[in-house]
């Protein structure tokens, strides 16, 4: 594959806020290889599983290459035309809060800034909001109330100086595995340091955990009240500190006594053992180096601004913030959320950190970007801007980087509101998404390794996102199509970028223009980059004030606040309700997250063969106990409902779940798996606050699916099956592979089934037992194996994993292997591999366990010694370790 420069180049992962860096070169073969940098201070060399497969995602199969007006191919020319002319006349016949923007924390900095400056300052309407509102928005409300700015305090480091971690609401192994293995490699070094986890389920990160506490959903409130109230009554307050810096600290700390005095009533509601509430209050109050990390456990509530809240009541009220090893610390989902926040990107914000509702910020905004038409108002949050479509207040949309017809809850609703939409722009640089069928107009966008800009991490820190490929077909970087567009609006003299460094200088001088101090957000040592200087920029923590400067680790440390009056200010809370109870037609509560190995909708994850092998199929994940009392077992479909919509998923039985709860991850779309979108499911209730929608707590009912007929087909080949109402789509290492299942008997199965797998000059082979409702078929060239479908009444289907072995060859097949491919059964005895485990060698469970029962391995290093697990980016060695635990319990 081609580059624009010279190898090795440094960039930056495209996957989590933790903002890995990255190394670009060659390996042996002349094939583009990426490795970790390890002078990056995010990942020091490290990366997980995603990020050491990115090389395998970087092709162009699927991908959108040119312009399309109502799915015909046009040039640039007549379709940033036609995106200005229908924007113009919309806002000219029903005023400019009738047209939106729907971003995302997939975008560079500069093509958020762009997007903002041209909606809120010329358009002159709020109505830009990012899929960030989905992840982070509740930890934005969350800092402003508290600190008066959106500040994450701390830096990573602190991780590895402090001597109390609690991780609220964060599966850190799986969703910021990286940050991860630092804290790992950090109490291996220290044994002073503790872990708590706090999380209804008992995830791969409670592999560290000294402690973990398995809260009842949604009762985070509570539990912080109650450790605010033991820190006061334990005299382990500092009120020295919050007399000085700190305002409404007496309100909230009556609000905790009234709601959290008495320990066994607060364990008891929390659904936790009274000694190790005990303990958990005991260790924090005692340790001065805490850091308390949240993530989407703690902001995806209808309370989700109070839950962080609670959290950084406890910080202010001991004085731990600002110092090394301890604060409160919000991780980043995207790996440019914050870099959106900071231009303005959320509905309720305008640029570099500053509000509607501040004084002086319109004025600021407004004379710096030369725009009297800046927006004076909010626009509508995600939840409620594609209401506004569905009900024709917002008549044209521009979507760009993000798929809300997958990610927003309630996503039925989205689709009808959508399908209605006059005019619906979408930029992408996937082409066939679920969001295809809605777009009237389709830009071509840059991807991972083709775009030029900046991003900012989870610790405040910038790092370049540097090309290494070059623009395929007639792709274009986001900023330049707005900027094109802006140009048509009559708007070119505001919009006159040439280049990303342009726009990211005009950005860090806005952010220090009329800047008397009290807004920490402050880029304006960065404002004089040349392009060489840009291009060469070194990953720096904000803020930088002066040239040359070198950032600053942690804010606060002065114990001065952005607030008008310096101080920090306290929240009085009281816990409130899930925004939908359970009730006797829906008992469960869902729980919606990630997975180790596949990001947002997969359509960068699912192109790598190895990433699809962790988990291949949607699941729902429940006790023990409620699949028993369900009826369910391990490896059936289930049939989940809700009062929103239903979905199906493969049954995980689980003692890691909590009762009564079920976890359904939220990757697949319908593109991967039909009738597998769990947020069909999920209830559009949102925080007041910060306008994020309650993606952990949904009521839903869960029974066994009971089909017409199970099957599955393996083709080398991509396949179109459009007769399954469940179809789950995996893509390995040569073919690929549908599980399949249907409410209806196909009446004629062999002219369903040979359109479908046999080309033209394949040899069809079949085997039809109607009475017994099985059907078998093959297609072969030249005597090989080319694709295969089992179809049977029941779940007795053939083992795939010898199919595959002989579809990923090139071998011939004799009359024997002829007759057993249609039994389907292998002539020669052959050990399924299992669920792989470690994406970076494909070793899969069967094969761990049976070398762990006939060697007697007992521990992960043995495990890497014998067969190389765990050995490369480390990602699955909570697994292993469960894994030998499990092994070794059954001997």
């Amino acid at each position: 594959m081609t580059t624009t420069n010279a190898l090795p180049i440094k960039t930056t992962c495209p996957y989590c806020g933790v903002g890995c860096g990255v190394v670009i070169e060659y390996d042996s073969a002349n094939n583009i290889r990426v490795k970790g940098d390890p002078e990056h201070p995010a990942n020091l060399g490290r990366l997980c599983s995603k990020g050491s497969a990115l090389a395998e995602t970087l092709g162009l199969d699927g991908r959108l290459l040119a312009p399309e007006i109502a799915g015909i191919p046009a040039s640039w020319d007549q379709a940033l035309d036609h995106v200005a002319a229908q924007f113009r006349n919309t806002i000219a016949e029903h005023g400019p809060d009738s047209v939106a923007f729907y971003v995302s924390g997939q975008l560079l900095t500069e093509d958020y800034y762009v997007a903002n400056k041209l909606m809120k300052g010329y358009i002159g309407s709020g109505n830009i909001d990012t899929n960030s509102r989905l992840c982070m928005s509740s930890s934005v409300a969350g800092h402003k109330r508290a600190f008066g700015e959106d500040i994450v305090p701390g830096c990573y480091q602190d991780f590895e100086m402090a001597e109390l971690i609690v991780l609220v609401g964060s599966n850190l192994a799986w969703c910021h595995p990286v940050l991860f293995q630092r804290i790992a490699a950090a109490k291996q070094n220290n044994p002073r340091l503790k872990v708590v986890s706090i999380d209804p389920r008992r995830t791969a990160s409670c592999d560290i955990a000294d402690l973990h506490l398995a809260l009842k959903p949604g009762t985070d409130v509570l539990l912080f009240n109650g450790l605010l109230h033991a820190l006061r009554k334990h005299g382990q307050l500092d009120f020295a500190y919050l007399e000085q810096h700190v305002s409404g600290f007496a309100a909230a700390l009556d609000a905790a006594k009234v709601t959290g005095a008495s320990l066994p009533e607060t364990a008891s509601a929390c659904g936790l053992k009274e000694e190790d509430l005990s303990r958990f209050y005991h260790w924090f109050g005692r340790t001065e180096k805490t850091v308390t990390a949240w993530s989407q456990g703690v902001n995806q509530s209808s309370s989700g601004s109070d839950k962080v809240n609670a959290i950084i009541n406890v910080h202010l009220a001991t004085g731990r913030i600002g110092k090394p090893g301890m604060g409160p610390f919000s991780l980043t989902g995207q790996p440019n959320a914050m870099g959106g926040r900071e231009v303005g990107g959320l509905a309720n914000q305008l640029a570099a950190h500053m509000d509607f509702d501040s004084p002086g910020h319109w004025d600021i905004v407004s004379t710096f970007w030369k725009a009297p038409n800046l927006a004076r108002r909010p626009g509508f949050k995600a939840v409620d801007l594609f209401n506004a479509v569905a009900d024709g207040r917002i008549k044209a949309l521009w979507i760009i980087a993000t798929n809300p017809v997958v990610s927003l809850p309630d996503v039925r609703h989205v689709r009808r509101a959508l399908g209605a939409c006059p005019f619906v722009v979408v930029s992408d640089c996937e082409d066939n998404t679920d969001l295809k069928a809605y777009a009237h107009v389709r830009l071509p966008a840059l991807g991972w390794g083709e775009k030029d800009g900046t991003v900012t991490n989870s610790e405040r820190r910038i790092s370049r996102q540097r090309s290494f490929l070059p623009a395929p077909g007639e792709a274009r970087p986001d900023w330049w199509a707005l900027t094109q567009v802006a140009h048509r609006m009559g708007f070119e003299q505001a919009f006159a970028y040439q280049h990303p460094q342009q726009i990211f200088v005009e950005f860090a001088r806005l952010s220090g223009y009329r800047n008397d101090g009290m807004r920490l957000f402050n880029l304006s040592g960065l404002q004089n980059l040349d392009v060489p200087a840009y291009n060469t920029l070194q990953p720096i923590q904000w803020p930088i004030k002066q040239p040359n400067g070198r950032g600053c680790r942690r804010l606060f440390h002065d114990g001065l606040f952005s607030h008008d009056d310096s101080k920090a200010r306290m929240l009085a809370l009281t816990p409130q309700p899930a925004g939908n109870p359970t009730c006797a037609a829906f008992p469960f509560v869902l729980n919606t997250g990630r997975i180790r190995d596949q990001w947002h909708t997969m359509t960068r994850t699912a192109r790598s063969p190895r990433l699809n092998q962790h988990m291949s199929e949607p699941y729902a994940e429940l006790h023990p106990d409620d699949a028993e009392h369900a009826g369910l077992k391990d490896g059936e479909l289930a049939h989940l409902k809700s009062r929103w919509g239903d979905a199906l998923a493969r049954v995980r039985v689980s003692a890691d779940q909590q009762r009564g709860s079920v976890f359904m991850p939220m990757h697949w779309s319908d593109r991967f798996a039909r009738h597998g979108l769990v947020n069909a499911l999920v209830n559009p209730v949102v925080d007041p606050a910060s306008g994020e929608p309650e993606f952990k707590h949904t009521p839903v009912s869960i029974e066994v699916y009971r089909p017409a007929w199970h099957g599955f087909a393996i083709a080398r080949e991509a396949l179109s099956i459009d007769a399954a109402e469940y179809c789950a789509q995996q893509r390995g290492d040569g073919y690929f592979l549908y599980e399949l299942a249907g409410n209806t008997l196909i009446a004629d199965t062999a002219g369903w089934a040979k359109p479908a797998l046999c080309r033209t000059g394949h040899e069809y082979l079949e085997y039809a037992d109607m009475t017994a409702g099985r059907y078998r078929c093959a297609t072969l060239h030249n005597n090989i194996l080319m694709a295969c479908l089992f179809i049977s009444c029941g779940r007795q289907l053939p083992d795939r994993a010898w199919l595959i072995g002989l579809l990923t060859t090139e071998t011939t097949l004799t009359s024997t292997a002829r007759m057993a491919v249609l039994a389907g059964k292998s002539p020669v005895a052959r050990e399924d591999p299992g669920r792989i485990v470690c994406a970076c060698y494909s070793i899969g469970a069967n094969t761990l366990s049976k070398a762990i029962r006939e060697f007697g391995y007992s521990s992960t290093e043995q495990l890497g010694q014998a067969l190389n697990a765990g050995t490369g980016c480390g990602s699955c060695l909570p697994e292993l370790r469960t894994l030998l635990e499990n092994t070794r319990r059954s001997l």
